[in-house]
This record gives C-alpha cells, sequence and structure tokens, in this order.
C-alpha cells in the first residue's frame, strides 16, 4: 500500500520537528508545508521541501493527512477545516483553547468519518516511561505522592506564547503535557485540585504554576513549571510504599532507594548548629537497597505508525479523544483556582 501523505500548515519549532522526523521515518511522505511568515516559507524551499501558496491550496491538494502546528488560538478552525476537506488531522497540542472548541472538532472529525489525533510527543520521553514502569511493575509497592517538575530560567520565549489571546502562557504550553503524563501515571479519578500560577517575568500570561492533584485512590500528584529557577529540581520524584524513586533530568536513569528495614533501632543522631536530630538521620546501609535504571530507547515515530494504522482501520488511536479532553478540564480548573484562590472539587471526580 503507498504511503500516506502528509502537508504541514504551521513551520515553526515544532512544524519543522514534524518536517525533519517524516522525513526521516519512512511511514509518510511529506509532500508540502505552508506558513504565513515568508522567512519560514524560504527555510522550507531551501530544505527542498515543497511550499503551497496558501491552506485553501494545500487543502485542495494531494496530501491525505494536515498537521496543524500554528498558535493555538488558530487550531480549531484549521482542523474543522481540514476534515471537511476530507482531509485527516493531526493538531499540536493544546489541541484548543476551550474544551467547548475540542467538543466541535471531535464532531466534525465523526460527522466526516476521519481520523484527528492530538499530537502529545511527551508520552515518549524516556523519563517519564521510566517512572511510568516504576508504577506498573510495583518494584518498591504503589505510589503515595508523585511530584513532576519542568524547570528553566528564560522566561517565556519572545513570541506568541507571551500573549494571552494566542493561548500563551506555561500552563498550556508545558501544563498540556505534565499533566497528560501525570493522569497517565495514577489511575484513578481526581476528586480535587489547587494551583497558583507565577507572573514573575511575564504579566499577561502566567510563567509558571503550582497544581496539586488529590487522587480518590489517596495519591498525591504534584506538577511545577517553571522559567524563573536558575537552579533546577528533579525532574520526578516519587514516594512509594517501600522507597523513593528520583529522576534528576531529562534522559536521566531512574534513582531508587527502596526501603527493606523500616524499624531501625539505633539511629546515630545527626548534629546541627543549634541541636541534634534523629527523626533526620541518614539511615544505615543495612536498611536500605539503593539502585538505578536505565532508560531504553524511545521511538517517536510510533506515533506516525499508530496513526496510520488507526486510518486503515488496524488499530486505536494512541491518544484518546477522552484523555485529550480531560486534560484541558484540568487545565481549565487549574486556571481557574488561580485565579479565585480556591480549592477546586469534583462531584463526581474527574
Amino acid at each position: 500500500m503507498a504511503k500516506k501523505k502528509v502537508a504541514i500548515v504551521g513551520f515553526g519549532g515544532q512544524g519543522n520537528w514534524h518536517g525533519q522526523k517524516i522525513l526521516k521515518n519512512n511511514v509518510v511522505d511529506l509532500v508540502g508545508i505552508y506558513d504565513i511568515r515568508p522567512v519560514r516559507m524560504e527555510y522550507a524551499k531551501e530544505q527542498g521541501i515543497h511550499t503551497y501558496e496558501s491552506y485553501e491550496d494545500m487543502l485542495a491538494g494531494e496530501a491525505d493527512i494536515i498537521v496543524v502546528a500554528t498558535p493555538n488560538d488558530s487550531h480549531k478552525d484549521l482542523c474543522v477545516r481540514a476534515l471537511r476537506a476530507g482531509k485527516h488531522v493531526i493538531c499540536e497540542k493544546p489541541v484548543t483553547m476551550s474544551v467547548e472548541e475540542f467538543d466541535e472538532i471531535v464532531q466534525t472529525a465523526n460527522e466526516t468519518g476521519k481520523v484527528f489525533e492530538v499530537h502529545q510527543n511527551r508520552r515518549w520521553d524516556t523519563d517519564f516511561l521510566l517512572m511510568k514502569d516504576m508504577i506498573e511493575t510495583e518494584r518498591i509497592g504503589k505510589p503515595l505522592f508523585l511530584g513532576s517538575y519542568v524547570q528553566g530560567s528564560r522566561g517565556i520565549p519572545g513570541d506568541w506564547r507571551c500573549e494571552k489571546q494566542h493561548g500563551g502562557g506555561m500552563m498550556l504550553d508545558w501544563g498540556v503535557h505534565l499533566i497528560d503524563q501525570m493522569l497517565l501515571l495514577v489511575d484513578s479519578p481526581i476528586n480535587s485540585l489547587y494551583c497558583i500560577t507565577t507572573n514573575y517575568t511575564n504579566s499577561e500570561v502566567d510563567d509558571g504554576f503550582k497544581l496539586f492533584l488529590h487522587f480518590a485512590n489517596g495519591v498525591v500528584g504534584y506538577v511545577e513549571v517553571g522559567t524563573y529557577n536558575f537552579i533546577t529540581n528533579n525532574r520526578f520524584y516519587g514516594q512509594f510504599e517501600q522507597g523513593t524513586a528520583q529522576i534528576m533530568g531529562w534522559n536521566d536513569s531512574i534513582r531508587v532507594r527502596q526501603c527493606t528495614n523500616w524499624g531501625e533501632g539505633d539511629a546515630h543522631p545527626v548534629q546541627t548548629a543549634s541541636g541534634i536530630t534523629k527523626t533526620m538521620a541518614p539511615r544505615s546501609d543495612a536498611t536500605v537497597n539503593e539502585f538505578t535504571i536505565a532508560p531504553s530507547p524511545s521511538d517517536v515515530h510510533d506515533f506516525y505508525r499508530n496513526f496510520v494504522d488507526a486510518i486503515e482501520g488496524k488499530a486505536q488511536k494512541r491518544i484518546a479523544d477522552s484523555e485529550v479532553r480531560r486534560v484541558l478540564l484540568v487545565m481549565q480548573s487549574a486556571l481557574t483556582s488561580a485565579a479565585e484562590n480556591r480549592v477546586v472539587t469534583f462531584s463526581p471526580a474527574l
């Protein structure tokens, strides 16, 4: 069977990422791009990539699949138009600015019989997959607390991500990834959440946030994104029934300290400047077992392989509409919590 043909609208950072992956994955063929910015059109031509004169020209062309990689506020219109033109659609995250807009896209996809999927590429991050495996295998029991942190020190990039009207801010930019990951790590509904946003470097949109998620199974999830952190935290930190798991950076191994003997009888006190403490004394090697697990390679091309299989009726989409919708609801509720400085509860649980 001939390979599916893909065209990309929006050829900035993420659109170019799609283009480079498509050129290398031998799964689908790239037939062209369109961008409203002349400089990006010239860049594509320099790479030997065909450019369309307009989005209408692209939709009238030979592409089977349209990848939407434009600023967030334009996603809904572009996706709906592509679906109605008979194209399958891959949309960058966050898919829309609201749940209502997302529902409209899904309804259009159902009416046209075309496959529509959101590209949650961070599901292929090796740090996430390591933590996911730690939870699923119960190497140190079930999780009690899971912390997920992404931090930098350069503020928000000086483009549309700084502007509210285009869907800027870190909740929509990075929160959509980390919340999606957290909801996959904790298999339980959410009872409540509380969120604080920051505006250290930008007054129009959030440049960071701190989000607590209280799950019905008792697990507490914590998601933190910051753009004014000159010393960064762990990438993941998890407290489990039998120990602790920690991942420092994107591609690092997971460090695990498993408690093998809780009742250590003779803790040696720690001497501090103003006193001693047994409570915070380090454990002896006889009561813990420490080990590391290296990350396994992850193939991001699996997304396109699965998408093609979904078009051909051979598989279900990897990223379900219901999962995307739930993430949108959490983000909307988190921003409400921050704006109104209150806990948001869900009944029934979300």
